[in-house]
């Protein structure tokens, strides 16, 4: 499939998600309730569920998102580039809407490509569209269809080659690939502090979208293709 792969019909995405609430305290009480069942079984047996609250961003039924950043390819006088677009706010139904509207637009054969994306980023953003009533887009339905009428790539799986015990964080795939690490500010860990706490969306949104331009160049590498320059990374409005 890769060798075959229309780069302009591939958008490269990357979502960023936080606890719905600072803290577990401000959980209402049957959230909390709910919180500590769901989690029973990951906590090590001296963490308390408020302690490991942190992690709610990661699970759809408890944390929103807040950003959502994608990567368009085009040629330019004959020059690989890329395009990057962030959806961000405070108003997750208003990023959803406007996600889902442009995948709406785009072409039926539109390839959507995102690190470790099918056991977090598509799941999440259909699961938070439902539960903001939000019709899911056509790209993003997938029951019922074959593996190979799903166009969705995962860089991650891509690396696995078949070995399904095998996790690559991006990080460290982009450092082996020679490829700009987008972990030089902060980390997925980090962001539920710099949301709540430091309060500065805009470093969220620098960082997620650092994520879609390496995800694109670990794309390119394994087309056997020279990365991007940044000269011809554009980010818009």
């Amino acid at each position: 499939m890769l060798k075959t792969l229309d780069l302009n019909q591939v958008m490269v995405i990357d979502i960023e998600t936080v606890p719905q609430y600072q803290s577990f305290k401000e959980l209402p009480e049957h959230f909390q309730d709910l919180w500590e069942q769901k989690t029973h079984f990951q906590r090590k047996p001296e963490q308390s569920a408020e302690e490991f609250y942190e992690r709610a961003g990661i699970l759809a039924e408890f944390g929103k998102i807040i950003c959502i950043s994608l990567g368009i390819f085009s040629l330019q006088n004959k020059v690989q580039s890329l395009r990057i677009k962030s959806f961000s706010g405070h108003n997750e139904s208003e990023i959803l809407n406007q996600f889902a509207a442009l995948l709406e637009k785009q072409i039926p054969t539109l390839v959507l490509c995102a690190h470790n994306g099918k056991e977090f980023d598509y799941p999440y953003l259909c699961r938070r569209m439902i539960v903001n009533g939000i019709e899911i887009p056509k790209i993003l339905q997938i029951a019922g269809k074959k593996p190979w009428e799903v166009n969705h790539l995962d860089t991650m799986e891509l690396w696995k080659f078949g070995d399904h015990k095998h996790y690559t964080s991006l990080n460290l795939l982009a450092t082996i690939l020679n490829i700009q690490t987008p972990k030089d500010d902060i980390d997925g860990n980090m962001v539920r502090t710099v949301y709540y706490e430091e309060q500065n969306l805009g470093r969220i949104v620098t960082y997620c979208q650092k994520d879609v331009i390496t995800t694109a160049q670990i794309l390119l590498k394994f087309k056997g293709m020279k990365i991007i320059s940044s000269e011809n990374i554009t980010i818009v409005s």
